[in-house]
């Protein structure tokens, strides 16, 4: 088992609370590793070194941040297997997925290190002679980085890559549940004498103390989180103290919509791809299906063969494991309780419905729900795990009008070949992402953002980069000494 140490200002430190956090592996429950629980003066030492490294870093020109960024990619790939025996390890990914986050995470440095030229501000005319008014994009400064453990290494890249290539500092906190992979990045950190001390920092401990800290932080510029909606919320509590900006990307409902006019192989295939992904603990994920009374039957038995040909096994053991195990026991217990309850209320169990067959570990069985009705709880809350209830709907105005009937607003998607439908679907549905035909999973070079209860502000993409930024003008006013 490997003990770890927190990472502040260039070095690696005791935390002064000398208390430990166990991280299991979720597909075996052994403890593999333990980290600090950090402290509020853990999180002062972290945030006093990322403000003292700011203006060294944010007068750094952009293209030698672009380079280092860039660096830090091909230094994930060179310890690529590393990383995705980490993460599977910790987290309990399939091969397949473990190994495409990696290569996201790596895709994502050398994507941001591209911006390093393109940060660019404007020249705008004056009302006044003899003035010119200049537009500066400028770095927000020092950002805290909470990372969920879903997608810890992929997360890690959009808030870091981001931070680093636009001039800010970061404070970054990964989650207790799966920090090993942040770990053996900063060994990258650590090895790179071209980053300035204190310009990345690494502390480790609980959401309520750690997290909160530094929300309250007046120090801190911006809160980058990844999590839940309740998470959320205390976040922007802890930030009003000092009104810090807060970038939020919380939970998910995600409805499919698949209409009359669908191609249901692409339905079926983008459904259980949207589903099953990191075994149903995305914000992503499809968690709710309406689809149109003609096709329901032909899609439920064709969803219900697909769930019930996957493997479900320890990803590290069985490469071709199609679903690994939830992340934790508390995970485990409320999927199992959402089924029950929608049981309970009618719903009836397709497939699945039950735990894995393992002797160890927290798996469940890929479940399909039918006979649900829209204000049944598993149709409102989100699963977060791989469960899927379906049910039907007669006119398009229906789908979309129940699709929007929730407080989250992430992601979505719609299968149809007809032109004009996806066109409505797309136009109507209140969501931040809808996905016309294929799987829901962002591109690096979109926008992922949520409306409503599903966050504040975005990631990747230019619009994405944009959040680290803070805009400055300047009126400029010179002399004119011609007669």
């Amino acid at each position: 088992m490997q003990t770890h140490q927190l990472y502040i200002n260039g070095q690696y430190i005791e935390s002064e609370g000398n208390e430990w956090i166990k991280v299991l592996n979720p597909a075996t429950e052994q403890v593999i590793s333990q980290i600090p629980k950090g402290t509020k003066n853990d999180v002062e030492s972290a945030v006093s070194a990322a403000a003292g490294a700011q203006k060294e870093w944010e007068l750094t020109p952009n293209i030698e941040r672009g380079k280092i960024v860039r660096k830090l990619g091909d230094q994930i790939e060179e310890n690529r297997e590393k990383f995705i025996d980490l993460l599977q390890e910790e987290q309990g990914k399939d091969y397949e997925l473990a190994s495409g986050e990696i290569d996201l995470a790596i895709d994502y440095f050398r994507y941001m290190s591209e911006w390093a030229r393109r940060i660019e501000g404007d020249v705008v005319p004056s009302d006044r002679p003899n003035e010119n008014i200049f537009i500066y994009k400028k770095p927000i400064g020092v950002v805290a980085g909470i990372v969920p453990w879903n997608f810890p290494m992929f997360i890690l890249a959009r808030k870091v890559a981001t931070a680093l290539v636009t001039g800010c500092t970061i404070v970054l906190k990964p989650s207790q549940q799966t920090p090993n992979t942040a770990m053996e990045f900063t060994k990258i950190i650590d090895g790179m004498e071209e980053i300035p001390k204190g310009v990345y920092n690494l502390i480790t401990g609980t959401g309520s103390e750690i997290g909160n800290t530094l929300a309250s932080h007046k120090n801190v510029h911006m809160i980058s989180m990844t999590g839940s909606v309740g998470a959320g919320t205390k976040v922007m509590e802890a930030a009003a103290q000092n009104i810090t900006k807060v970038n939020l990307e919380l939970g998910g409902k995600a409805p499919a919509i698949v209409t009359a006019n669908a191609d249901l192989d692409i339905a079926v295939e983008s459904i259980l791809t949207s589903r099953l992904a990191n075994n149903g603990q995305a914000c992503t994920n499809a968690e709710r299906v309406y689809v149109h009374e003609s096709k329901a039957e032909d899609l439920i038995e064709q969803l219900k063969n697909k769930f019930e040909a996957c493997t479900l096994a320890n990803p590290r053991e069985n490469k071709d494991a199609d679903v690994g195990p939830l992340v934790s026991q508390d995970r485990l217990e409320e999927v199992e309780s959402m089924v029950k309850q929608a049981v309970d209320e009618g719903a009836k169990v397709e497939t699945g419905g039950e735990r894995g067959d393992q002797d160890q570990g927290y798996f469940y069985k890929p479940t399909i729900l039918t006979n649900v009705t829209h204000d049944m709880t598993i149709m409102q809350e989100e699963i977060f795990g791989p469960v899927i209830p379906i049910t039907t709907f007669n006119t398009l105005d229906e789908a979309i009008e129940k699709g929007n009937d929730t407080e989250y607003g992430l992601s979505s998607s719609v299968y149809t070949d007809d032109l004009n439908e996806a066109m409505r679907v797309v136009n109507e549905l209140k969501f931040g992402e809808t996905y016309v035909n294929r799987e829901n999973f962002e591109e690096v070079q979109g926008y992922h953002a949520g409306m409503r209860k599903s966050g504040l502000g975005g990631a990747d993409g230019k619009h994405g980069m944009e959040d680290f930024l803070v805009t400055q003008v300047a009126y400029m006013q010179y002399k004119n000494d011609k007669k």
